[in-house]
């Protein structure tokens, strides 16, 4: 039953997500009256969305008071870096897509041009920043493994990378490096914006266009960042744009990819099994990827040396030389 209704809960968090109930209950409302009066939405409806967030274990009730519990106040609450409730709202909207999938299975995908992938899609505006809150911590793992704040000068090379979180927060970092983005232009035009907010834009250079056909430049980049990109591309491409990341580098250079990543018999972990079906509604060749396929496509692009790094979100990182 649990299963079955799961939409329940993409449904309460959502909706609650979308009127800013957990910034509201990190602000002090503690009652669904006072929620309701904050949020400009019904007292009926409020205290239902608080049962459903008591029942999902994001809201704890003691004495008659309602308040976040820790995973709520530091991936839910608006304005923190690791907030996910862009991402909440965003997945509440795409719950009727999924409807669709069992005419997907059949097909082997989707049943249309996926009209998202295009370079002026508005929708590009709502997605990267509700991602931006899934890479920041994994971004932060990486620059700690590759010891980033002690690289110096170095050149970082981000490819696909959206909201250009990870030359976000590498180039806070290491205020001695500098970081460039290959990426569609609307969608570098909004972290360029972003990273300005921060003081950054200084240091961060865009490069337009498809990334499968944009030239990376020769022994140019230290590290390449190939963040949660590989799951929308087949084995060909991957190999290909891997092979492209090796002559880009220097030598000795390191390329970090981030993805949600399956063991190579495919009994786990979940998130990245679950995953498969998104891309089966949405892309033509992706999937989700076992660590001996990035074994392999690595070494046909001319690694030697790779390895993996677990991480406390759904995503894993390789880092390859």
């Amino acid at each position: 039953m649990g299963l079955i209704t799961g939409y329940w809960a993409t449904g309460t968090l959502g909706a609650a997500a979308s009127h800013s109930l957990f910034t509201h209950l990190e602000d002090g409302a503690t009652s669904a009256d006072q929620l309701a009066a904050r949020a400009g939405i019904s007292q009926r409806g409020a205290q239902t969305l608080l049962d459903g967030l008591v029942s999902l274990g994001l809201v704890e009730l003691r004495d008659g008071h309602y308040r976040n519990t820790a995973e709520a106040s530091t991936f839910l609450v608006e304005g923190r870096s690791t907030c996910l409730s862009g991402f909440a709202q965003l997945k509440l909207a795409h719950m009727e897509a999924m409807a669709g999938l069992p005419d997907v299975v059949r097909a082997g995908g989707p049943l249309a041009d996926a009209t998202v992938e295009v370079a002026d899609n508005p929708h590009w505006e709502e997605l990267v920043q509700a991602l931006a809150a899934q890479s920041a911590p994994v971004a932060e793992i990486a620059a700690d493994t590759l010891r980033l704040a002690d690289a110096g000068e170095i050149s970082i090379l981000d490819i696909g990378g959206g909201s250009g979180i990870y030359s976000a927060v590498w180039l806070e970092r290491n205020p001695a490096a500098r970081s460039t983005q290959a990426d569609w232009g609307p969608i570098n035009a909004i972290a360029y914006r972003l990273l300005a907010e921060r003081g950054l834009a200084d240091r961060f250079s865009r490069i337009d266009g498809d990334f499968h056909t944009t030239d990376f430049g020769t022994s140019a980049h230290d590290i390449v960042v190939y963040s949660h990109i590989a799951h929308q591309e087949g084995p060909e491409d991957n190999v290909a744009i891997f092979a492209k990341i090796r002559s880009a580098l220097k030598p000795g250079g390191t390329l970090v990819i981030c993805d949600y990543i399956v063991d190579d018999d495919r009994s786990g972990p979940p998130f990245p099994l679950m995953f498969a079906a998104e891309m089966l509604l949405k892309s033509k060749q992706g999937g989700t990827w076992r660590r001996a396929d990035y074994r392999a496509w690595l070494a046909k692009a001319g690694f030697d040396d790779v390895s993996f790094q677990p991480t406390a979100s759904p995503a894993a990182l390789v880092f390859a030389r």
